[in-house]
């Protein structure tokens, strides 16, 4: 092993996606010398160069850009429900980075290179609210977390301005109001779609989506900003795959990871380390760190890394509305030439908020969709996708372990993951779809298909396709959208004021070992219905403003630090 990069660093940081984006913002404009360590590639301008234009076609299965996908190895990444075979070059090989499973399917969509998953996600941003960190204290249900919105409010503030969001404010109390550069547009059918619900379900709002401007430099824009400060280092191609531990002081002390190309092993060294991987890739590197110290797993005293892990139940329909056929160009956002515009419909959380409304699950649901924007040909009936998002309850049997005998191309042992679903989600997912179904029929939609992991729930399955790319469709359906297609996953290193109920503390912070920080969305304590990622980078903004604080008093380095 060597210690090729002769620096010792202020600061580590592990991953380069939302919350790594972030940490090295933060860290550097707070005058920190950080180290960004990526397992995947650098990315060029070469890799946004958009294909030959194509005449508008009808939406389809895409048989072939998932085959091609599935013949380049991502036989795992090529299954996911909303393909666009633009994001394929930034998910990974599914041969190099295997992954096992227990008791369920779970679909992990994954990308490692710089920005990680940024460049795959649908530019969704939404804050947040007390329904999601307090549920326990408003309904009797669930768990609390150890911070509110108020602590999390002026960083959604400063993240949304330095993005560039799209949307409006629509003073809903579990979809708070954010900081916006122009309004969200909704389509002509998008329009009816939201006077029809209101009229007949009112306490479903349907509001226009929130989201963030395109990013044209490609490079994550808070990697930009630390660039500028001239206090970042980066290292592309390094699989981190293990934090190692002080014996002297407990503390860490920095990082082993592997060359991606080379397979050999190096050495950084840092005052602090910041876990930025993503859920699954956090868990699974503080467990492959366990040593004399920590046996069962790095900051595993409390037994409960890996536990309680979590995604959203997924339900999806596809249809069309002959209502309104062709499609609308509203985005207010500046053009894409790479990725197609984006925008939509947006229905939150609407059952057993504030009382129970709906016995039979324990949370509820929120909805995220489009009608009339994606380009088909002329006269065709504009297109009609509708996506549910449940939020399910955290189990401790629902986990993320390491296989004893399976590695990954880099000899690292590979996550094994259990996510069981109980009559609580099941419910869940049929609450789902009836909505969805409902919906769509009173819109006079023509549905192509409905479902859930549950199954398909249609008489008739894209009734326009051919007969082979209709049974194709059918086989694999439910391996499309099983446990995982959400990419909403969260949970594993729990965030409390308990270190004997917890992983981390309330700023992210290791309650074993002070000087380690996770702050992405493993730290969940609950899962919502809104997606992850601008609360990951909030919580990402709000640990490393601690971490700073911390570093300049020097509490973080001493031997037995203890937690603020």
């Amino acid at each position: 092993m060597t210690d090729s990069l002769g620096k010792h660093y202020d600061a580590i940081v592990v991953g380069s996606g939302p919350a790594g984006a972030t940490a090295v913002k933060e860290l550097t404009e707070r005058g920190l010398e950080v180290l960004l360590l990526e397992a995947g590639r650098e990315i060029t301008e070469d890799d946004f160069v958009p294909g030959p234009p194509t005449p508008p076609a009808a939406m389809s299965i895409d048989l072939g850009g998932r085959a091609r996908a599935f013949m380049r190895g991502q036989f795992v990444q090529a299954r996911r429900a909303m393909y666009q075979p633009q994001k394929d070059p930034f998910l990974v090989n599914d041969f190099q980075q295997p992954y096992s499973t227990k008791d369920g399917d779970f679909l992990w969509i994954r990308g490692q290179q710089l920005g990680g998953r940024f460049h795959s996600y649908g530019r969704m941003l939404l804050r947040g609210s007390d329904h999601e960190f307090k549920g326990r204290s408003l309904t009797g249900r669930g768990e609390d977390w150890p911070i509110s919105y108020a602590d999390l409010e002026p960083y959604y503030d400063s993240i949304e301005e330095f993005l560039g969001l799209y949307g409006n404010s629509d003073d809903i109390e579990n979809l708070p109001n954010g900081v916006y550069r122009g309004p969200s547009l909704l389509t002509e059918a998008e329009k009816r779609f939201q006077q029809i619900v209101a009229e007949r379900w009112p306490e479903r709002k349907v509001v226009g989506w929130r989201y963030a401007a395109p990013n044209l430099h490609r490079v994550p824009l808070g990697v930009v900003a630390a660039r500028e400060t001239g206090r970042l280092t980066e290292r592309m191609n390094a699989v981190v795959n293990r934090v190692t531990i002080d014996s002297r002081t407990g503390l860490a002390d920095g990082v082993v990871f592997i060359d991606r190309h080379t397979k050999q092993e190096h050495r950084a060294t840092a005052d602090t380390v910041v876990l930025c991987a993503s859920t699954i890739e956090s868990i699974r590197l503080l467990l492959n760190s366990a040593g004399s110290g920590h046996p069962d797993g790095l900051g595993n005293s409390s037994g409960l890394l890996g536990k309680y892990f979590m995604d959203q139940t997924p339900s999806l329909l596809f249809g069309d509305d002959p209502n309104h056929p062709g499609f609308e160009r509203i985005d207010p956002a500046p053009a894409d030439p790479y990725y197609p515009p984006v925008g939509g419909v947006y229905i939150p959380q609407f059952d057993n908020l504030d009382t129970i409304t709906n016995p039979s699950i324990q949370h509820g649901w929120a909805m995220q969709g489009t009608v009339g924007r994606i380009p088909v040909p002329e006269g065709h009936g504009g297109t009609v996708g509708l996506m549910g998002f449940g939020e399910i309850e955290p189990i401790r049997d629902n986990n993320v372990t390491i296989s004893r005998r399976r590695k990954d191309h880099w000899g690292i042992p590979v996550p094994r993951i259990r996510l069981a679903v109980g009559e609580n989600e099941r419910n869940l997912m049929r609450a789902q779809v009836s909505g969805l179904k409902e919906m769509a029929l009173a819109s006079g939609y023509r549905i192509n298909f409905a479902g859930s992991p549950l199954g398909l729930d249609s008489k008739k399955v894209w009734p326009n396709a051919d007969p082979i790319s209709r049974a194709m469709f059918i086989l694999a359906f439910k391996k499309s959208v099983s446990m995982g297609a959400a990419i909403h996953e969260c949970g594993g290193a729990r965030m409390g004021s308990d270190p004997s109920t917890s992983v981390v503390n309330s700023h992210n912070q290791s309650w074993d070992v002070p000087n380690l920080f996770v702050t992405d969305a493993s730290t969940y304590v609950t899962n919502g219905a809104v997606g992850p990622t601008l609360t990951i980078m909030a919580m990402t903004a709000r640990a490393c403003e601690f971490i700073a604080e911390q570093h300049r008093s020097g509490d973080l380095h001493k031997k037995g630090a203890s937690h603020v």
